[in-house]
């Protein structure tokens, strides 16, 4: 089946209701953190990354799909969070799924020795990294994709290509577009997200307000979807790339 590059559908039958989804969103909860690869924990439940630039609005919609105000931490200044944090979903005493939360990039005060060291890490983390299901892309609706965004997409795009990664990209902020705008958005982002479309892949993307939680159920159930039908990793990790 030809991947889904457009708003997603409505919940198939059987499917999870948006009460139901919200609410295990809800759990998130924080796990661990590191500033290199090697040092996150192998694991075999589904993980699922969020990557984007510094202010499009990544740690602002994870905390809004898990309805607390901080369990993703923005910081102050853009570029000055690096480390990749984990978040467990799921009961407690049996968790089924992760949140991966990796650095935004592309602000420009940031040391040109420190962006290349995480450029390294997310490289290395989004192609070797066993137990990742699926990539969230968040970018700035009112900018599209940058070529920032093509370049990280690109690290991953064989794994999206074959269907072992699936990717959504969620535009982000889209309050401030007017209709035609968001249509423009929508269709600008589509085209490209042409380019990685296979028999195998699943790629979407969606509109995502925060503030008028526009999109917000259609995500969740997404990533429900997504940590509940990806197969288990299995029980050894690849090894992962030392960073630079």
């Amino acid at each position: 089946m030809n991947p889904d590059t457009t708003t997603p559908p409505s919940a198939a039958p059987g499917a999870p209701d948006e009460k139901m989804v919200l609410a295990w969103t809800h759990t998130a909860r924080f796990l661990t953190t590191a500033s290199q690869l090697v040092h996150l924990p192998p694991t075999e439940l589904p993980e699922i990354a969020f990557v984007g630039r510094s202010n499009a609005g990544k740690s602002t919609a994870i905390n809004t799909l898990a309805q607390q105000k901080r369990l993703a931490f923005a910081s102050k200044t853009p570029g000055r969070t690096q480390h990749i944090n984990l978040f467990e979903l799921g009961p407690k005493d049996a968790p089924d799924a992760l949140f991966a939360d990796l650095p935004g990039y592309g602000y420009a005060a940031v040391a040109r020795s420190a962006k290349l060291r995480w450029q390294k890490v997310m490289a290395d983390y989004l192609e070797v990294r066993r137990s990742l299901s699926g990539v969230v892309l968040m970018v700035d609706s009112r900018l599209g994709l940058t070529d920032l965004d093509k370049q990280l997409l690109d690290f991953v795009a064989p794994r999206i290509s074959n269907g072992e990664v699936k990717l959504l990209v969620v535009l982000t902020k889209a309050d401030k577009l007017n209709r035609k705008e968001a249509n423009a958005a929508l269709a600008a982002c589509q085209e490209f997200l042409g380019g990685l479309a296979t028999e195998e892949s699943e790629v979407a993307v969606t509109l995502f307000s925060a503030l008028k939680k526009q999109g917000v159920g259609d995500v969740a159930q997404i990533l429900h979807e997504w940590a509940h039908a990806a197969p288990a990793a299995g029980e050894d990790e690849t090894p992962a790339l030392s960073p630079a």
